[in-house]
């Protein structure tokens, strides 16, 4: 007998890994730092001992929906909720990609965008940002002319530059797309503006986000998007049916409820990665300016991954970047508790001038 082969063009293929080490600070995958509150797990300790287990959840979630869409002001059928944005992203890609059809990238950017439409039979085509890996508008466009993407993906801000796509260059690669435009904001609410204004029926665009960085709700994995009504018909026809479980409706629903805790909280890690960012330049490292909730930087006088293995002996983990495109030595380091950055910021000093 003899194994069944895989399809050949996941042959070569890599899954995602993130390295996940027993060490007393964790700054390596963008979590937020601070639990849900309290009320939230009194809340849904209570929700879901009313769940019927007995029952499919609805299929529709309709529930959830409504409230995503009251939030973002938009009619809940334009509303689409999956099993983290990294399942909205499949879906999207099942949808509008696969096998025949092409997806533009801008790397150094998410690596899960190329993951998941290679995994879907799509071609993937990568163009490179700027040095300062911002996007060239002129450029941008004139590489969708040459690929004539069915997706084109924008991380905005990029993970992992930290870097955020300016209105006037969204709205002209959407406006010169031949196919779906995808922003992604998984960590949107730490930036400026938002694409979300962008949105319209007629438009070819749908923002993506997440309740893993500010919701505090990582273990949960939900994701949402936003974009035309017809194309969230579209994904309804694709995705499994009762895809969406009964306690990711319900907690989902319930943190609504504390917008003002969670608006607090991106106050507070907008300020403390203000701070990191101060630090750091202070400490002689390049640093990249950051809208997320993360900060990319490269040591100067020693190898990243030298760094790192000086910081994970301190019992601090980061991530190492050195790997991803045109990232040679960059680590990334996640906005934590002011304990946790003044541990990360020990630690860093103590590598670099030992």
């Amino acid at each position: 007998m003899s194994r069944p082969p895989v399809r050949g063009d996941l042959s070569a293929l890599e899954g995602y890994h993130s390295p996940q080490l027993d060490v007393e600070v964790r700054l390596n995958t963008n979590e937020s730092p601070l639990p849900p509150p309290p009320e939230f797990i009194a809340e849904l300790r209570d929700a879901v001992a009313r769940i019927r287990w007995n029952r499919y959840p609805d299929r529709a979630a309709t529930a959830l929906r409504e409230g995503l869409a009251d939030r973002h002001g938009v009619d809940p059928g334009q509303v689409f909720v999956a099993n983290g944005s990294n399942e909205v992203i499949q879906t999207l890609l099942l949808t509008f990609a696969g096998a025949g059809r092409r997806v533009l990238t801008f790397e150094p950017t998410y690596a899960m965008h190329s993951q998941i439409a290679r995994t879907s039979g799509a071609t993937v085509v990568t163009a490179e940002r700027r040095s300062d890996f911002g996007l060239d508008q002129g450029a941008v466009t004139s590489k969708m002319d040459e690929v004539n993407p069915s997706v084109t993906f924008l991380c905005s801000p990029n993970n992992p530059t930290g870097t955020v796509d300016p209105p006037e260059l969204v709205t002209e690669v959407v406006e010169r797309s031949p196919g779906l435009v995808v922003v992604d904001e998984a960590y949107g609410e730490f930036a400026e503006w938002s694409a979300l204004g962008l949105l319209g029926e007629e438009v070819p665009l749908v923002v993506t986000r997440t309740y893993s960085k500010v919701w505090s709700m990582a273990a949960m994995r939900l994701g949402y998007m936003i974009g035309p009504r017809w194309l969230v018909a579209e994904l309804d026809k694709v995705v499994l049916p009762y895809h969406l479980d009964a306690v990711k409706q319900e907690a989902g629903l319930l943190a609504l409820s504390h917008t003002a805790e969670m608006e607090a909280r991106v106050a507070e890690l907008v300020a403390s990665r203000r701070l990191l960012e101060s630090a750091l330049n202070r400490m002689g490292v390049d640093v990249w300016p950051s809208q997320a909730n993360f900060i990319l930087f490269r040591p100067r006088r020693l190898p990243g991954g030298d760094v790192w293995r000086g910081l994970v002996d301190r019992s601090v983990l980061v991530r190492d970047c050195s790997s991803w495109p045109r990232l040679e030595n960059c680590l990334r380091v996640t906005v934590g508790s002011r304990s946790e950055n003044e541990r990360f910021l020990s630690s860093l000093e103590e590598v670099l001038t030992s």
